[in-house]
């Protein structure tokens, strides 16, 4: 496994080309639905895939999280996908996908890899809401493959965010201030936890906000935006402070949305963020490359404002 992750470089053309690959894996047979279900994670998102090495146990432990690995003198938490997708399995896990988010690495115990799959966001589509719910309400996107297998990609931040514990979420908000503009937000991501997040966060500033699923339905909500600032006889950025943008997103991904406003000139003279869990520096470079004014990693609300009050501010 050690030549199964390629170049980082290769795989930023590839988002910015509204394409990406995944790795496709299983969590083990299901009793319950009779079958094994395919899942997906973006290959940009894993750092390596191991076999699973001895785990270390530690006190008061989030649920879902087994333990700790040591790798390389880092110990990392390690989460059992399988309790989260409320999966009965026959076989424990034995493969270790590791993988940054959010400025953070974990590792994620799997019933075995597949492949690598090369995949254009079009054709990743949101789940059907019977679909979305049957796992806990982890499925973000689903794609059909050549097979008929259905490959479900989950919503990783939803899990990373049920292992933080009460004490953190208590004191997300400590220290940061109202901000005293009159501004509105319009914000995309696929997760339903980081619109949870974001709605949050730019309520307690007292932010207006705009929502949308994907950059499909972002792009779809800035056009009515438009027209309606047209009919006004205003520029639209009186009606739209800033955008706040995922990257990755089933149908248009951030980088896709953000070339599309930048090109078109009743967007000017708004401020484009992006917003992701993908913090390598490619992806920053890369966010740039299409006209992003700015990249703020997920999820910290302190970050998260003090990116966005100088835009705000103007």
């Amino acid at each position: 496994m050690a030549n199964f992750i390629q170049s980082v470089d290769a795989r930023t053309q590839l988002a910015g080309a509204n394409r990406l690959e995944i790795l496709l894996f299983s969590l083990g047979f299901d009793k319950e639905n009779n079958r094994e279900e395919v899942f997906g994670i973006n290959v940009f998102k894993v750092r390596e895939v191991m076999n699973l090495p001895d785990i270390t146990k530690a006190p008061d432990m989030p649920p879902g999280v087994v333990g700790f690995v040591s790798l390389r003198g880092q110990m990392i938490p390690v989460v059992n996908l399988t309790h989260y997708c409320n999966l009965q399995v026959d076989e424990p896990p034995s493969i270790l996908i590791v993988t940054e988010y959010n400025k953070s690495i974990q590792g994620f115990l799997v019933h075995s890899v597949e492949q690598i799959l090369r995949m254009e966001w079009n054709d990743i589509k949101v789940p059907p809401p019977m679909l979305a719910h049957r796992l806990g309400g982890l499925v973000t996107a689903v794609s059909e493959l050549e097979d008929k297998r259905i490959v479900m990609i989950l919503d990783v931040e939803k899990v990373l965010a049920e292992t933080e514990s009460s004490e953190v979420e208590k004191h997300r908000f400590e220290g940061i201030e109202p901000l005293n503009v009159d501004a509105t937000v319009v914000y995309a991501d696929d997760s339903s936890v980081a619109r949870k997040q974001i709605e949050q966060t730019l309520d307690h500033i007292g932010i207006k906000h705009i929502g949308a699923k994907n950059g499909v339905e972002a792009w779809d909500k800035l056009q009515e935006l438009a027209k309606r600032a047209e009919k006004m006889n205003i520029p639209t950025y009186e009606m739209v402070s800033l955008i706040l943008t995922d990257i990755e997103m089933p149908g248009m991904d951030g980088y896709v949305l953000t070339r599309k406003v930048k090109d078109d000139n009743r967007f000017r003279g708004i401020p484009i963020i992006m917003h992701s869990s993908l913090s390598a520096d490619a992806n920053m470079n890369l966010g740039k490359t299409v006209g992003a004014d700015g990249y703020v990693a997920k999820f910290d609300p302190q970050e998260l404002v003090s990116t966005l009050k100088p835009y705000l501010d103007k």
